[in-house]
């Protein structure tokens, strides 16, 4: 089964849970930068939960689905048309053989997720068929590619042969999408006092933005600049995404999936890990606010949103049993 790329979307590419493990052979982690969207996105069609899926970037891409497909796009709120008929959101739909859909831009949000009953199938790189533009692992989704569907199993909850199909019941995105644009939680990093006093202030009372420079490697954080007391002469130490590095410019950069395993510029916090997927809903030009947090609170917080999550997969894996 397979599916013709007419038109790629700004950026759009195959990402699963990425490649956790190789830091120490120099291999980032890349990976869905939006993991809780796409853990659901694959939980509405079926998936075992590690399958591909397509992570798409402010604007859409146009696709025509060779065979009919199950599928479910989470995330950011865009809008999506399955042969000009609206598309709904956060649940699973059937699109007969045929089909083209197109992705438009964004009303919420920076990231979607298009999931397959299925996955995507591509050759695993260290066990993962995640893009990582920055190692150049694979490559952003271009016109005339050519994606196929792994096997699986048809969908019990739709009857085959029929139009387009939606489930009556969905998921909601407040839960997930951070509406609010409420404060990151921020622990001091290994370099915070090395700030300068103002700075360390500025750090959690002002209010930075997304610069339009920011990728999935790290976001520039435009604001007033942050300063050191004196200059730091330092050897490239480990980093990790939620790294929040400050360079010569003064303007922090906030590391994401496809940060490198090591860096030079000092490390003045860390995000907490909870954190990330609503980090990677924030667009160019949008807010950026962080909190002061500790360790014990980052984990607690971490294990609650793992249990909520966990709990939400498998009713969803319920319901679709007995629709």
């Amino acid at each position: 089964m397979t599916i013709e790329v007419i038109k790629p979307g700004l950026l759009t590419s195959l990402q699963d849970a990425g490649r956790r493990g190789y830091a120490a052979l120099g291999v980032g982690r890349a990976g869905a930068m939006d993991e809780s969207s796409w853990r659901l996105a694959n939980a509405l069609v079926g998936n075992t939960g590690g399958e591909a899926a397509l992570e798409i970037t402010l604007g859409g891409p146009t696709l025509r689905f060779q065979e009919h497909a199950v599928i479910a796009v989470t995330g950011a709120i865009i809008d999506v048309r399955a042969n000009g008929q609206p598309l709904p959101l956060w649940t699973s739909c059937l699109l007969p053989a045929g089909t083209v859909l197109r992705f438009g831009g964004m009303r919420h949000g920076c990231r979607s997720y298009l999931a397959v009953r299925g996955g995507f199938d591509s050759t695993p790189v260290l066990g993962s068929r995640s893009t990582d533009l920055h190692a150049c692992i694979g490559a952003a989704i271009k016109a005339g590619d050519m994606l196929t569907i792994g096997e699986h199993t048809a969908a019990p909850w739709f009857r085959s042969g029929k139009p387009m199909q939606a489930l009556r019941w969905g998921l909601d995105p407040q839960p997930w999408l951070d509406y609010a644009q409420a404060p990151f939680a921020l622990m001091r990093g290994h370099h915070y006092a090395a700030l300068d006093d103002a700075s360390q202030r500025a750090l959690f009372t002002q209010r930075f933005r997304v610069s339009k420079d920011s990728n999935r490697t790290g976001n520039r954080l435009d604001g007033s600049p942050l300063r050191l007391r004196e200059p730091l002469e330092l050897i490239s130490e480990a980093t990790l995404p939620g790294t929040l590095q400050l360079p010569p410019s003064g303007q922090p950069i906030l590391l994401l999936a496809e940060a490198p395993v090591i860096g030079g510029y000092p490390r003045i916090g860390q995000l907490a890990a909870v954190d990330l997927p609503r980090l990677a809903q924030r667009r160019p030009g949008d807010a950026v606010y962080f909190r002061e947090t500790s360790m014990d609170e980052s984990l607690q917080r971490l294990r609650e949103r793992e249990a909520s999550l966990r709990q939400l997969l498998q009713r969803i894996e319920q319901r679709l049993e007995s629709p």
